[in-house]
């Protein structure tokens, strides 16, 4: 059984991209079938999932004429992607026709390579932050929502934008459900500030929306290694533990390295275990939301 996540705001820089692509990697070297789909028209998940660009017209065509879509196969192991690009930008969809369901539809017709029966366990979904019509059709298709969010006043403000549309869209699909606000960006040097940051963020929303305890921090030089390198979060820790066994090895021999050859950073292990605790959480506030008793009415 398939769940489909969308991971949305309405401000753009709040993590959205990075988000999707670390947590469905993730997911897929833990051995889940996961499915990404960029719903961007700037396409920018292909910058860290490390695949071909595109123009996102497959996408688009399976969207309003109902179109086969064939996923990138084989992006990690276990991870699929349907691209995005510019044919999304603008796509007008008439509110009272079928391309509503267009982006459901077009999903519910994939299943993971030489799995004909199967189906993925996860399917992440990118959105665009400015194109409600875009995010609208994200929701039509989603089960769960998360809204990654920075502690800025822009970035809140974005948030009250998607959890408006997220309320009307639960009228065309009542199964849609919050499974709560991500704190993402914050500094990575003090965790007394982060805990400061996330308890303003639970009172501001004032028991709206459940809060993540996990939030993701922010490391410049990480975030610089992993988009040079096309390496996630948990792929950069390992690399530089390779890289440390390298860079011994060659004090070991009297050599040094160049510049090309460092990363920037030396330790990703607290952004990659950053990572690792929300993928926890997340299928953990899913699990909970499918019990019986979620099933009965009970949220």
């Amino acid at each position: 059984m398939r769940r489909v996540v969308a991971i949305a705001n309405g401000k753009g820089g709040v993590g959205k991209t990075s988000l999707t692509a670390g947590l469905a990697g993730l997911f897929a070297a833990s051995g889940y079938r996961v499915l990404t789909v960029d719903a961007d028209p700037q396409g920018n998940l292909r910058r860290d999932l490390g695949y071909a660009d595109s123009d996102g017209q497959e996408l688009a065509a399976a969207i309003t004429e109902g179109t086969h879509l064939t996923p990138i196969r084989g992006v990690r192991e276990n991870l699929d992607v349907v691209p995005g690009g510019v044919a999304l930008e603008g796509l007008v969809l008439a509110p009272d026709s079928d391309q509503l369901h267009g982006l459901r539809s077009a999903l519910d017709s994939l299943r993971p390579h030489g799995q004909a029966h199967e189906d993925y366990d996860l399917v992440l979904i990118d959105t665009p932050p400015g194109e409600a019509g875009l995010q609208s059709l994200v929701f039509a298709a989603a089960d769960y929502l998360i809204i990654p969010t920075r502690s800025d006043d822009a970035s809140l403000d974005g948030l009250v934008r998607v959890a408006t549309r997220f309320a009307a869209a639960r009228a065309t699909n009542p199964g849609l459900t919050l499974l709560g606000v991500l704190l993402f960006g914050v500094r990575a040097n003090s965790v007394r500030a982060r805990e400061s940051v996330r308890a303003s963020l639970v009172d501001t929303l004032d028991g709206a929306a459940p809060v993540f305890q996990a939030s993701i921090r922010y490391l410049e030089s990480a975030a610089i290694d992993m988009r040079r390198r096309g390496l996630l979060p948990h792929e950069l820790e390992q690399s530089q533990l390779k890289e440390k066994a390298r860079r011994i090895a060659r004090l070991k021999r009297g050599s040094r390295a160049t510049d090309s050859e460092d990363l920037l950073s030396r330790d990703a292990s607290g952004i990659a275990g950053d990572y690792l605790a929300l993928a926890r959480e997340i299928l953990d506030a899913i699990a909970e939301r499918e019990t019986p008793a979620a099933h009965a009415g009970v949220r």
